[in-house]
């Protein structure tokens, strides 16, 4: 089964190497740097990050990748969805309302305030228990 964790996949750096699929994107990150000679040597598929193929077989990969087919119904569900839902999507967040003037540059004294009272707040519980 493709989607089976557990599923032994042959690394491409190390034919020896098998590793079981959940593992396998970590692994190829490990391997990458053991290998580098090889890794210069192979593509990385455009549609799935664990398919490395030989430079010279990536475009052929790419014609017949099973994963292209999903990149492609997600593009053209993309494309088919009707301009007005499209603009529905559009976040309607806006920022609450602020009262600092950064462009005068004075500090506000209450921030200060607050935060020497910590600190000392903090100091003396710190010295109480030593």
């Amino acid at each position: 089964d493709v989607l089976d964790p557990e599923r032994l996949i042959q690394c491409p750096y190390n034919k020896h190497h098998r590793i079981r699929a959940c593992r396998f994107p970590y692994h190829l990150v490990k391997c990458r740097k053991s290998y580098p000679e090889v890794a210069k040597e192979l593509a990385t598929c455009p549609f799935n990050a664990r398919h490395l193929v030989p430079r010279a077989d990536l475009s052929d990969h790419i014609t017949k990748c099973n994963d292209k087919g999903f990149i492609e119904q997600d593009i053209g569900k993309r494309t088919t969805q009707a301009p007005r839902e499209q603009m529905n999507a559009v976040s309607t967040w806006q920022a609450p309302p602020c009262d600092e003037d950064w462009e005068t540059g004075e500090d506000l004294p209450h921030l200060h305030t607050t935060t020497f009272s910590l600190v000392l707040s903090f100091h003396s519980t710190w010295d109480s228990e030593s």
